[in-house]
């Protein structure tokens, strides 16, 4: 039995993945590196230090892994600070409205740094919906390690099986699964369908998956 949600943020709250990658493109250029969009899609869903140590260790790159992140840092907490609107997917506000009323426990647990998760959840108005939200830094460790869905779990105070996780990356659902807990893929605009064949079920709109609640 299900007694509590577990949202990942980007591509499933919020439709920010455009931002992040465009982020991520313009420090590419500015470092000189070349990657494809194959290698940058392996890397959706999980933390951005994860991420950019690994380009670190793939890449002939003259700046530090240090420099990188706290560059990525600087950039996104500018980028989101300065945006007018995050837009927020269709058919969720409802869907959360509707949990709420029920006293349903609900967490956001992200690979996003926490400046970032803060921003997005309180310019969306977001933020009063979730009990708990725990980023993969607080965590200790990034998906697809089920930490920061255990943590999430916990600090809801509801047992991982008992736990549902709603995601959109190949990472973040095998997170969940580690986390032994049932997932259920998010299939917005533009995700491949492959990426998310390891899920329990996929939904392509926040009405389908309140019929499975």
């Amino acid at each position: 039995m299900i007694k509590a949600i577990i949202f990942d943020m980007d591509g499933v709250l919020v439709d920010s993945e455009p931002f992040h990658i465009e982020i991520e493109k313009e420090q590419f250029l500015q470092n000189k590196l070349f990657v494809s969009n194959e290698e940058h899609a392996q890397y959706m869903g999980v933390a951005s230090d994860v991420m950019w140590k690994e380009i670190a260790e793939h890449h002939s790159i003259n700046v530090s892994v240090e420099d990188l992140i706290e560059q990525f840092k600087i950039k996104s907490i500018h980028y989101f600070s300065e945006l007018d609107e995050i837009p927020v997917m269709p058919g969720l506000i409802d869907l959360l409205e509707k949990l709420s009323s029920k006293n349903f426990p609900m967490a956001v647990a992200s690979s996003s740094y926490p400046e970032i998760i803060k921003i997005i959840l309180e310019k969306t108005g977001l933020r009063k919906y979730f009990q708990v939200v725990v980023s993969s830094q607080e965590a200790g460790k990034s998906k697809p390690e089920p930490d920061v869905f255990l943590l999430a779990a916990r600090k809801l105070g509801v047992l991982p099986k008992d736990c549902m996780v709603v995601e959109d990356s190949a990472n973040g659902i095998k997170a969940a699964q580690a986390a032994g807990m049932s997932c259920v893929a998010y299939q917005g605009s533009g995700v491949n369908p492959q990426s998310q064949k390891e899920a329990d079920a996929v939904v392509k709109s926040y009405g389908q998956l309140e019929m499975m609640l």
